[in-house]
Parts: C-alpha cells; sequence; structure tokens
C-alpha cells in the first residue's frame, strides 16, 4: 500500500535510507552469546525486520511503536559486561514500552551505529508528533500489510476475510463481499490503495456517533457553529463563557474540510476526531498537566513508590538489574528500594537477603539514580535503604553516594536551620533524599553534637524484610527463617546522609502524637497496617497527617505479587511501596492515581487527610466534615477495534464491560454490561450503570473489558483506570492499556457520562 499522510520524506534522510538498504550487527544477551543478524527498516517506515545471516532461518519483526527510546553506548548491564570488547561508540539499547525487555546492539562501526540511532530517534520522533488522521491512515496501512499475504499491493475477496478475523469482526459472509464490491470501483477482483480505505471507512462507519451528530446537527449533514455550541454546553457541559471560542477552536483543530471550515461548522468526520482526540477523552486534559499546588509539606502528598525496586521477577531466584530502576524511574515513581548487603572487594551489593536473587552493585544503583531520577519529573526522589552491611562497606556507600550524586543528594536542611515541619515537593526539585537509621536526630546534626567517632549500635535496618517474617506467616513453620535482625554500628558518614527521613521503630500512634519528631518515618507490613487501620483507622489517619508512612507488601509475597494500595491510600499513607516488575490491577489503581498532576509522582492528598484539627474515619466516611456523595451514571454505548486475545485465526471476543469503583470500603463496587457475542471489532451496548461515591476525593474509576467464556476463566481484553476526580462529562472516549499499562492502538470504549450530587 502506498505511503499515506504519515509519509516519513525518507529521500531526504541519510540515516532512514541506510537503515532501509539494511545493516549487519550482533544482538548481544550476555558475554557469551553474541549472534550476528540483519536488520533493515521496511518501506513503511514502521517495521523493523531482521534474521541471521544463515540461509533459510526464518525472519522477525517488531514495529517503531513499540520502542520507547533509544540507549547510546554501554548504557545496559549486558553492553557494559562487554564493554572491554566493543566501543561505546559501536553500542546502543532499543528499550521496548511496557515490560517487554530492551534489545542490545553492537553496530560494525560507530557511523552505522549513529545511522541507526538517529534514524530511530527521528522515526519516534515523527510518530509521537503524528495527527490523530495520520494515525489513523498509519493504522490501516499496517492492517492492509498484514492481510496482503503475497505483497503484490492488492486484496483479493479472500484476503479480506482473513482480514475480517484477524481485526476481531465476525461478519456475513454476504455483507462483507457487498462492502467489498461497493469499494472495487476499479471492478478489478482487487482492493487497492484507496479502494481499501473507501472498505475501512465503511467498515468503520460510526452509526453511535453518527446518531449523537443528528441529535444537535440543525440539517443533518453539518454542525453550525451555533449547534456545536449547544453540543459542548449541554452535553459536555463545558464552561457556558468560554464555550462559543471553544467551538471555534475545535472546527479549527479537528475539521478537515476546508469548506466546512470557511462556514465555521463541522462535519461527522470532524466531530469524530474530536470525539477520539485527547479533548474528547473521558480524562480531563487539564488535570494531565501539573496543575496541584506542590508548595505543602512532603508528607501531604502521596508518593508513587516501589518496592525491592531492583528485582525483575519473583522475590526467590529473580533477577536483580539496575534496569529495575530506570523502569521504575522513568514511570514517575519518586521512592525506591535498595537492599544493602557487605560485597566482595569492598564493594556494597544490593539483592534480596537470604535468598537466590542475583546481585548487582550499590555503585550502580547510584549512578542510574543519578541518569534517570528527573528525566520525567524533576521532584524530589526518596532512596529508602534497607541496610545490612558493615561500619566499612557503610563508608563505602556514603562516598558513593557524595561522590556520584554530587549536589543532588540532600545532605542538609534547605536553610541550615532547625525545620519545624516538612519542606515542600517544588522547595526540593532535583533532590534525592535518602532514608535509613540516623546517628541522634536532625538537631544534633544541625548543632554539631555528633562527634566523627559517635556510632549507633543497634538494629541497623528498620525492615529486615527476610528475617522478620511478616505476621502472616507465623502459623507456617515451613517459612521461618533463622536469621536474627543483625545488631551492627551505623557509620556517622552513611546516617550524615539522611535528613527529613529518619527511619524508626513504630510503637503507638499514641507515643508517636507525644514523642515523635516530623522527620521520623515508620515502615509497616501489610498486615501490621492492615491492624492499625482496623483498630486505629481515624488514629492512622491523623498520624498521617504530621509524618510520613511507608508501607511494603507481606514476605509471603515470593511471586512479587501486590497487595490492594487503595486500603493504605486510605489511611492517609503517603509511600504504598509496589512491586513495580508485576502487571495487575494493583498496579493499574497505582498507574490510575499517579496519571494525574503531570505525572510528576506526587499527589496532594484531600484536605481532611492533611489537616491534625480534622478528623476522617475510612469506614464511617459520612462523619466528616463537607460530606458530599456523587452519584455517578455511565452509559457504556459501543467499542473500536478491541484486540484478539485468542491466537487462534478463526477466534473473535465476545466482550463485555465491567466498571470498579475502588476506595473506601463503602464506595468498593463494580457493575457489568452484558456481554456481545462475536464481535470485537465495534461491539455496540447501550448499557447503563449507576454508583453512588461517598468519597469522591479519594475514588478511581476502573474500566476493564474481558471476553466472556461460560466454560473457563475470563480473558483480560483491556483496561483503564483514572481519578473519580479527573472525569470529563459527557460523551468521552476511553483509550484502553494492555495488562502492562502501554496503550493499544486504536482500541477505545465510547460512553457517556453524568455526575450529581446526592443531597
Amino acid at each position: 500500500m502506498a505511503s499515506t499522510g504519515s509519509d516519513l520524506r525518507i529521500q531526504g534522510d541519510d540515516n532512514l535510507q541506510s537503515m532501509i538498504v539494511g545493516t549487519v550487527m550482533r544482538k548481544i544477551k550476555s558475554r557469551t552469546w553474541k549472534k550476528q543478524r540483519y536488520f533493515k527498516l521496511q518501506e513503511d517506515c514502521m517495521t523493523i525486520w531482521y534474521k541471521s545471516k544463515k540461509a533459510g532461518n526464518t525472519h522477525s519483526t517488531f514495529s517503531v511503536s513499540d520502542v520507547e527510546t533509544v540507549r547510546e553506548g554501554h548504557q545496559s548491564e549486558v553492553l557494559l559486561s562487554i564493554a572491554d570488547e566493543f566501543p561505546p561508540g559501536r553500542c546502543f539499547t532499543l528499550v521496548f514500552r511496557g515490560r517487554r525487555g530492551k534489545l542490545d546492539l553492537v553496530a560494525d562501526s560507530a557511523d552505522e551505529a549513529q545511522s541507526w540511532i538517529k534514524g530511530m530517534r527521528k522515526l519516534i520522533e515523527n510518530l509521537e508528533n503524528m495527527g490523530e488522521s495520520e494515525k489513523l491512515d498509519q493504522w490501516i496501512c499496517e492492517w492492509f500489510q498484514k492481510a496482503d499475504k503475497n505483497n503484490d499491493g492488492r486484496m483479493n475477496f479472500r484476503e479480506i476475510r482473513v482480514l475480517l478475523k484477524m481485526m476481531n469482526v465476525d461478519m456475513n459472509e454476504h455483507h462483507a463481499h457487498r462492502l467489498f464490491m461497493t469499494a472495487d470501483k476499479s471492478q478489478t477482483g482487487t482492493l487497492e490503495d484507496d479502494e481499501f480505505v473507501l472498505f475501512y471507512k465503511m467498515l468503520t462507519q460510526r452509526e453511535d456517533v453518527l446518531r449523537v451528530f443528528q441529535d444537535y446537527s440543525g440539517d443533518g449533514q453539518k454542525l453550525s457553529l451555533r449547534d456545536l455550541e449547544e453540543f459542548l454546553r449541554d452535553e459536555q457541559l463545558e464552561e457556558v463563557d468560554g464555550v462559543q471560542q471553544l467551538a471555534m477552536e475545535l472546527i479549527e483543530r479537528y475539521e478537515p474540510s476546508d469548506t466546512a471550515k470557511m462556514l465555521k461548522a463541522m462535519s461527522i468526520d470532524g466531530f469524530l476526531m474530536y470525539l477520539a482526540s485527547a479533548e474528547g477523552s473521558i480524562f480531563h486534559p487539564r488535570q494531565q498537566s501539573l496543575y496541584q499546588d506542590m508548595t505543602q509539606p512532603l508528607n501531604h502528598y502521596f508518593i508513587s513508590s516501589s518496592h525491592n525496586t531492583y528485582l525483575m521477577e519473583d522475590q526467590l531466584r529473580g533477577h536483580s538489574s539496575v534496569e529495575g530502576y530506570i523502569r521504575a524511574l522513568k514511570r514517575g515513581c519518586r521512592c525506591v528500594e535498595v537492599d544493602c548487603w557487605d560485597g566482595p572487594n569492598g564493594e556494597p551489593i544490593v539483592y534480596h537477603g537470604h535468598t537466590f536473587t542475583s546481585k548487582i552493585l550499590f555503585k550502580d544503583v547510584v549512578n542510574a539514580l543519578r541518569n534517570y531520577a528527573f528525566k520525567v519529573s524533576e521532584y524530589p526522589v526518596i532512596l529508602s535503604t534497607e541496610n545490612h552491611c558493615g561500619v566499612e562497606q557503610q563508608r563505602v556507600m556514603a562516598q558513593h553516594l557524595n561522590t556520584i550524586l554530587g549536589d543532588k543528594l540532600l545532605k542538609s536542611t534547605l536553610d541550615g536551620k532547625i525545620p519545624v515541619s516538612f519542606p515542600s515537593p517544588e522547595e526540593l526539585k532535583g533532590k534525592i533524599l535518602l532514608k535509613g537509621k540516623k546517628i541522634g536526630g536532625l538537631e544534633e546534626s544541625l548543632n554539631g553534637l555528633v562527634e566523627p567517632e559517635d556510632s549507633l549500635t543497634g538494629e541497623v535496618s528498620d525492615e529486615d524484610e527476610a528475617a522478620d517474617i511478616d505476621e502472616d506467616s507465623l502459623h507456617c513453620n515451613s517459612l521461618r527463617r533463622t536469621a536474627k535482625k543483625s545488631k551492627q554500628r551505623l557509620s556517622k558518614e552513611l546516617s550524615d546522609c539522611i535528613v527529613y527521613c529518619k527511619s524508626v521503630h513504630f510503637s503507638s500512634f499514641k507515643h508517636s502524637r507525644i514523642h515523635s519528631k516530623f522527620y521520623e518515618i515508620s515502615s509497616f507490613t501489610e498486615s501490621k497496617a492492615r491492624k492499625h487501620l482496623r483498630e486505629a483507622g481515624e488514629e492512622f489517619v491523623h498520624h498521617n497527617a504530621r509524618q510520613l508512612t511507608r508501607v511494603y507488601p507481606s514476605g509471603l509475597r515470593t511471586d512479587s505479587s501486590n497487595f490492594n494500595p487503595q486500603e493504605m491510600w486510605n489511611t492517609g499513607t503517603q509511600i504504598v511501596a509496589l512491586n513495580f516488575q508485576t502487571a495487575g490491577v494493583e498496579m493499574d489503581l497505582n498507574d490510575g492515581l499517579f496519571s494525574q498532576n503531570g505525572r510528576c509522582g506526587y499527589v496532594l492528598k484531600p484536605d481532611f487527610m492533611r489537616m491534625s484539627e480534622r478528623r476522617f474515619d475510612p469506614e464511617v466516611p459520612q462523619n466528616r466534615e463537607g460530606y458530599q456523595p456523587r452519584s455517578l451514571c455511565i452509559q457504556v454505548i459501543s467499542g473500536q477495534q478491541l484486540p484478539k486475545v485468542n491466537i487462534k485465526e478463526s477466534s473473535v471476543v465476545d466482550p463485555f464491560v465491567r466498571v470498579e469503583i475502588h476506595r473506601l470500603p463503602l464506595d468498593q463496587a463494580k457493575q457489568e454490561t452484558r456481554y456481545i457475542d462475536n464481535n470485537g471489532f465495534n461491539p455496540v451496548w447501550y448499557d447503563t450503570l449507576r454508583f453512588t461515591i461517598h468519597a469522591p476525593e479519594l475514588a478511581l474509576v476502573r474500566f476493564v473489558v474481558e471476553d466472556y467464556d461460560k466454560a473457563s476463566r475470563n480473558d483480560f481484553v483491556g483496561q483503564y483506570t483514572l481519578p473519580f476526580s479527573c472525569i470529563q462529562q459527557g460523551y468521552r472516549h476511553i483509550h484502553l492499556l494492555s495488562k502492562d499499562g502501554t496503550s493499544i492502538p486504536s482500541a477505545s470504549l465510547f460512553v457517556h457520562v453524568r455526575i450529581t450530587n446526592l443531597v
């Protein structure tokens, strides 16, 4: 199929031309696995094709859209391991989206490496800058190429039937043939470029959107400026004062017809493009950018947090990698964890102690922090240390932190004075804060009362997860460990690196209220946190209005599964640490909460969780001051281009939608639509679901699409999670995400949303 509006003009780009010719490079998996592969860019400028140099081997492909970024030089553990063999100028890494991993490559020359590095970056940039129309053209082009089995640039009816199955459409053959014949304007029995586009547009005609369009169109053909204003005001609930200006801007932005633009009108094509855009999304664009007050004390925010960040897999035999830190930080995580032990050659190592997980160097973790801490967010990163090192290697840890991080490491209070509360994320921009045990308090450090020879004897780590097995496991003798909490000395050098996050043992809420300093932080396993929530939920919230708290997964979760973070956010707990490497509903909720506020990793807690004079019990939200429940009404209208979940070519999904409300126990609810037989391409429901939300400031709404199966467990198709407070009302599209949080091209739901106050 000929290139479309997404034509990347390769003729004038030497790098892309070189990629299309192809290059032999080494694919590297380890020091011993280095194989030559022939790589080339396909003519569509969207697909990378590669195969072994040996004749007869099958080839593989991947899409440029799957690549998140290109790293230059020795920027992976694998390439670092062969640094003595290949210079950095010849090495680069393609990092894939989600949890897919990466591809380490070595070119024959630095020039060839640069061609691929610059070429790939240009392709990625072009994709990111594509308009909605170009994305659609590109998507149509990709489907054409998938179905054009003999690569002759045209499609016969047999290929069209195969395509429909690939696209999740179980269509009556007579109807499919009628569409085919209508699109075959040349009457050749095959569809070429424009004919296939016509076939696709007939196939994807949106009767649901057309119905809305005609409800507001004065003549059934277009929306005049006044028609569009009425729709925006009455359905989308846009602000009345600016609605005329908004209507004109939308016509200018999304209307493809110059004639309609001159008439200040919008056609059905422009209307659909608006509804499919970010402005037509269920997530309010204003709240996707940084919109919250970032000048409140640090403990007034929920903080995106990772547990055992170094692990890529399970907690017993999993692979440890610096990549875990890079991935977490690039997802907006602002609190990462290191589990430090004495290593060989005087170098501290990081791994999950008393297990068979692999080991990495502490200094490599610190280097990753230096390089990636502030790529996505400029707000502070907390490095939570579980420290099992002796004094000597603690000094090495301190030396690495100081030498590698330099000014990024916070070494003193911001003004050198004794503070009475936390500084704000705004004041701590670009800073890395160390969390751990400290000799004495902040006051003694600032007044110079800690002598160089001073050290603290006691439990160095406040959460030795391997030795201090969670209460949940006490009934299970086979899981008990003989290891005891280590009694070690703490070096002054490492202690001095800790300012605002001194780890302390938790005695009781009453003890903390009377004795604790604001900069003292306690860590709880999930079961201990639940116990506190059950026995003293209001006190727990009150405690977190004054101090930081961290909650981490049970030691029994050896598979790196996660607990429900919602329970802990309900207590105002700021640092709810999850296993970022494990996909599932728990990480969907985490991604959903932190998808707002510019994805900066900080979300301001509601005022009733920040103010110590306000009282809030998560079990009884009706008793709080300012209680205002809301009604949420969602009409699930239709779905578009849902992905196949079964690899069988003849399989087509039977989709249904589940809407879940997550937050307080009183708000936990879920409802489902009916399922639609054999239609993942354009299923239509028009099913209405209603919910009551008692704490709208805390609620998250999760949309899940599954493939119904009466004989076995339903298969996951896609999901989307967002804060209730970020929902746009009216007719909205929901752009679905895969299990690992990456977008699914063109897969969406179309819904109508209404929110009303309940008396």
